[in-house]
């Protein structure tokens, strides 16, 4: 049984007990979260899809952790202008983990 939901403005394709990282979620390590924007249900080749959320069906998670990504180097140059400018960004996740999926 999969579902395909959208968590944190990403569709993701989620079975049970699957770790996933997501955007970093408002909530604390260890909660427990709902997500109610379940767009496709298939259990066992019986396959249920929204228009474009399916009334009724919910992902359930817990929040393993918190954590950032690798640094991502942004470096802006304009040539023989002596302009050149060097930043970094760091991308913060959740690490979840699917506990049930009900449609």
């Amino acid at each position: 049984m999969f579902a395909i939901v959208s968590i944190a403005g990403q569709q993701f394709k989620v079975e049970e007990g699957q770790q996933i990282f997501v955007h970093r979620l408002a909530a604390n390590e260890g909660d427990a979260v709902r997500f109610d924007a379940v767009h496709l249900i298939d259990n066992d080749g019986q396959v249920t899809i929204g228009v474009p959320n399916i009334q009724g069906a919910n992902v359930s998670a817990s929040v393993l952790g918190h954590l950032k990504g690798d640094k991502v180097i942004v470096f802006k140059k304009k040539r023989r202008k002596g302009y050149r400018k060097k930043n970094g960004h760091r991308q913060q996740f959740s690490k979840i983990k699917i506990e049930s999926i009900q449609g």
